[in-house]
């Protein structure tokens, strides 16, 4: 990105976890940033303390001064900003530098070595893991991740190096702003049908942006997928490049081994749950051993993985109780999820409590939202969270709730939830969602606490 003129950056929409990285990165290349979000949370009061000037009310009087500056300020904002946004509609009446946020990651990533992550799941685990395996490894990249990577404690890693991660976004078409010298695809389900058409859809955009791949360049596919590249898969019926292989189970902890050119790696700890996750691990370890890195490394880099919050998050684990929150937010997500946790404790009773989020993504995955739901022996559902949505008539929890075929079922609300929670007695417990549940986790934490 050309950067010359400008030293400040201001955000609308900053606390989500795309733009607060994004905030990050220019905090770390010391320009001024600041920004306006809805409401605070976790990540907004964390990057308060990190020294960018936030506030919550959207109004023109409410942006500093100093970013009134037409010569040095850029603006960058998320499309989940309504059109109506009234700071939004200043900078551009005012015909300020505005940039989507896609367009300003991609402007910084195209710069270098573009390593770019894609697929409707796993590409966060997959971008934070990789990441993970290159820097471990001694690579000074540079990444931004979906989710705020345990290992770090942030969304970013600000590095020298010319190689930069990224996980390349599907919603709004974000993605095709990249032009990736490597890029990974894990899956091309159905989602976003608020933007796309349909699955064949997405699934021609998902292609479009394979397309995109410098001609020199690497591409890693799921072998499901039936794409042309460097294939892995799960799968030993399936002929792949890289095979996940002898997968078991010890204590909770997944292990398996890399079969590539007929040969296999040594044994192999993966510590995220789940035979989803073990597939990441896979995805993660092919790009990088296409990159030049070696099988010891690689191993260090997975085995010293500690996870991304909210995915497959255990926050409570003792021999009577287990409390899981997960970010699964699309039927596949959910199906992924329960069917881990019954292969971790198949002789414990599952509670679910889902937050579905957007009421286009309910109605349009019903049917499949339902059959996955109907994994949990408990499911208990809030109200849907509408996001940037206006409510769609008919479509509400109680609708979803009646698609599903659980042992109990009910919708709750945010405030009687922890005395439902305590009522129920779970063995295993999970939180699942990607609106505002996560500020459950904590109170959650806290009834088991008392205890």
């Amino acid at each position: 990105m050309n950067t010359r003129r400008f030293d400040r950056a201001y955000f609308i929409g900053i606390g989500g976890i795309g733009m607060s990285a994004l905030a990050r990165y220019f905090v770390q290349k010391k320009w001024i940033v600041a920004g306006y979000d809805k409401t605070p949370t976790t990540l907004t009061r964390q990057l308060s303390k990190e020294g960018i000037s936030i506030h919550y009310k959207d109004a023109i009087q409410e942006i500093p001064k100093d970013f009134k500056d037409i010569e040095k300020t850029l603006v960058v904002y998320t499309p989940a900003v309504p059109s109506d946004n009234q700071e939004l509609n200043y900078f551009i009446d005012n015909q300020f530098d505005v940039f989507k946020r896609a367009r300003a990651v991609a402007e910084i990533a195209n710069s270098g070595y573009c390593i770019a992550v894609a697929g409707t799941h796993g590409k966060t685990t997959t971008t934070s893991l990789l990441a993970h395996i290159l820097k471990s490894s001694g690579k000074k990249i540079t990444a931004f991740m979906g989710g705020i990577s345990s290992n770090y404690d942030t969304n970013l890693i600000s590095g020298t190096g010319k190689e930069i991660v990224i996980e390349a976004d599907e919603y709004d078409k974000s993605f095709l702003n990249l032009k990736p010298n490597l890029a990974v695809l894990t899956s091309m389900d159905a989602d976003h049908l608020d933007i796309y058409e349909n699955e064949q859809d997405i699934q021609k955009n998902f292609r479009a942006f394979m397309a995109l791949v410098a001609l020199d360049g690497i591409k890693i596919v799921n072998a499901n997928l039936g794409l042309d590249g460097t294939t892995y898969s799960l799968d030993e019926d399936l002929e792949a490049d890289y095979l996940g292989t002898e997968i078991r189970i010890e204590n909770g902890t997944y292990g398996f081994r890399i079969k590539h050119n007929s040969r296999k790696t040594e044994p192999i700890t993966c510590g995220l749950p789940g035979r989803h996750n073990v597939e990441n691990a896979l995805a993660a370890a092919a790009a990088a051993h296409q990159m030049g890195l070696k099988w010891p490394a690689i191993k260090t880099g997975i085995e010293t993985f500690m996870g991304v919050k909210r995915r497959f998050d255990i926050h409570i684990k003792t021999e009577n109780f287990v409390y899981i929150d997960d970010y699964a937010h699309h039927p596949k997500e959910l199906i992924a999820l329960l069917n881990s946790v019954k292969e971790l404790y198949p002789n414990k009773r599952i509670t679910t409590v889902f937050q579905p989020h957007l009421f286009s993504r309910t109605r349009d995955f019903g049917h499949e939202f339902g059959d996955a739901l109907s994994l949990t022996d408990e499911l208990l559902l809030l109200d849907i969270y509408p996001a940037r949505e206006k409510p769609i008539e008919g479509i509400d929890s109680e609708w979803l709730l009646s698609k599903t075929e659980c042992n109990m079922g009910k919708v709750v609300s945010t405030e009687n939830l922890l005395e439902t929670i305590k009522e129920l007695k779970p063995e295993v417990l999970i939180t699942a969602g990607a609106g505002d549940i996560d500020k459950m986790i904590e109170p959650i934490i806290s009834l088991f606490s008392e205890e």
